[in-house]
């Protein structure tokens, strides 16, 4: 696995992916061969594993992520969850397509602090299909706790420039 530190962050080049299975493309960010994107960068995340219908994103929780009331802020565990359920569904899309997340929700479990340690979000596909696919998510802190949960619908599109 590559670190993060040593990961790109950017844009890959769409007729690369446009070539690419969506797990071929997910192993790309996680083998550090594709660009994460910036967010990854701001939040410190990384992509850590992918097989077709789950991906894994781990970041560590840190005073960076505070928000007024000391604990994590929520759009740090809404961004990792977002995150891994709509890579899981990425993973399951054939070459051509791709996705985005229409719409999301989030049951906070537990309150996140810096203290939390490695936060790991866990994305499994419940279903896809040609047009929809669907996703649950996990977040746990360092020592397994469940910290929330969440489901995720994304819409499946043929990319521009394929026939």
């Amino acid at each position: 696995m590559t670190s993060p530190a040593a990961k790109q962050y950017g844009i890959a080049d769409p007729d690369e992916v446009r070539g690419m299975t969506g797990l071929e493309f997910v192993q790309g960010l996680v083998a550090g061969s594709l660009p994460l994107n910036s967010m990854a960068r701001t939040i410190g995340y990384d992509i850590v594993e992918a097989s077709a219908g789950r991906v894994v994103v781990t970041a560590n929780a840190s005073a960076d992520h505070l928000n007024p009331e000391g604990t994590v802020h929520g759009g740090v565990a809404a961004t990792l969850l977002d995150t891994c359920m709509g890579l899981a569904v990425k993973t399951m899309l054939d070459k051509g397509n791709g996705s985005t997340t229409l719409e999301i929700k989030i049951s906070f479990l537990r309150p996140v602090t810096k203290d939390a340690g490695l936060l790991r979000a866990e994305g499994s596909v419940l279903a896809s299909g040609r047009r929809i696919g669907a996703a649950e998510g996990r977040l746990t802190d360092s020592n397994g706790r469940l910290l929330a949960h969440a489901t995720t619908t994304c819409l499946i599109f043929a990319r521009q420039g394929n026939s």
